[in-house]
């Protein structure tokens, strides 16, 4: 065990985190997420919500800064009725992140699936809230 990690970090996500480098994106995606068809690396954080994954990864893990928007959600679907309530949860926590953030971009449903295909690494998660998928950019560790 090691201190100020939170146990909802695995030694695989752990490793994930330190091998990407700037640019590099990874999707924290929700139960109903085809990861396992999708990523070039899988790592599984099953039971888990997304919410309390995202604040642990933000605490070890840079925002790119030279983007407009460093962090993405896969659009809602025209016509599904839908609410995202957990997209204000997100926005809370990248916020009080400090890291730079003002605004997501909306990825339509299929070029997301496109966009996961090419990212580092997709966290299959327990979080059950729909459009609940989000990609993070990685940026730089400024000393």
């Amino acid at each position: 065990m090691l201190k100020h990690i939170s146990n909802l970090i695995s030694p695989e996500l752990l490793k994930i985190l330190m091998e990407m480098g700037h640019g590099d994106e990874i999707v924290l995606a929700d139960g109903n997420f085809p990861a396992a068809s999708i990523a070039r690396r899988l790592v599984r954080a099953d039971g888990h919500p997304i919410p309390s994954l995202l604040e642990a990864v933000l605490k070890l893990f840079p925002l790119d800064s030279y983007v407009p928007h460093p962090a993405a959600l896969m659009q809602v679907v025209a016509g599904d009725p839908v609410k995202t309530p957990i997209w204000d949860e997100y926005r809370k926590i990248l916020t009080a992140s400090g890291e730079p953030f003002t605004d997501f971009e909306h990825v339509e449903r299929f070029a997301f699936y496109e966009r996961a295909k090419q990212a580092y690494a997709v966290v299959a998660t327990g979080e059950t809230a729909l459009y609940a998928n989000i990609i993070l950019k990685k940026g730089v560790v400024v000393s």
